[in-house]
């Protein structure tokens, strides 16, 4: 018999996960949370003392789950709804999008020369069911001068990007080492995700 669920809800409105998603042939649908009630909004501010590991998979199950309220109360069709969160860690210290220009700089100075942590959630939920995996990757920077570092983020491509960089693009020629998940640090291991994917009984490849 059809498995009735071949088509997923993508609760992201990031472009790489989309992409991702379209490398692995999945069939899905963008479920944008903001275009819903703000009471379906999830906060991400970190709780006082909480492990990076906890944060990141705390989020990545909230916003699947909101995405599962948000086809609820939209009566859409019942699609697993998949969602991911990612967050830098240095010093044990979650590093989080860049809200301006100043903090991106002062984001990229910290990682500069340094091994840093990307921690990556997918989550997928349908109904009452929920699971969630986890990406642990490191990733080792080459120094950086503050020329370098002002010409970066003068690109526009720190922005609306955890630790204020994407590995995919111009930062590839910062990456000195990567251990761990390329995918992953995009913002979607696929390896987990593809494990996601095959346990809710979705085709994959």
């Amino acid at each position: 018999m059809a498995n009735p669920y071949q088509t997923i809800y993508l609760a992201s409105a990031s472009p790489r996960r989309r992409e991702l998603l379209k490398q692995i042939g999945v069939r899905f649908e963008v479920l944008l949370l903001r275009t819903y009630p703000s009471r379906l909004d999830v906060d991400e501010t970190p709780q006082a003392g909480e492990d990076p590991h906890e944060y990141v998979l705390r989020m990545a199950r909230a916003k699947a789950e909101n995405g599962n309220m948000a086809c609820r109360v939209r009566h859409l069709p019942a699609h697993p709804v998949l969602a991911a969160d990612t967050t830098v860690v240095v010093d044990g210290a979650i590093i989080g999008k860049p809200v301006d220009r100043i903090e991106a700089e002062s984001i990229l100075k910290r990682l500069a020369g340094r091994r840093h942590e990307v921690l990556t959630a997918v989550a997928m939920a349908l109904d009452e069911r929920i699971e969630v995996k986890l990406s642990t990757s490191y990733v080792e920077f080459v120094p950086l001068d503050e020329q370098t570092i002002k010409r970066y983020v003068g690109s526009g491509e720190s922005y609306d990007k955890a630790g204020a960089y994407a590995i995919q693009g111009k930062a590839a020629a910062f990456v000195a080492r990567l251990d761990g998940s390329y995918s992953g640090v995009m913002g979607l291991p696929l390896c987990e995700t593809t494990q996601l994917l095959q346990e809710f009984g979705i085709e994959v490849l």
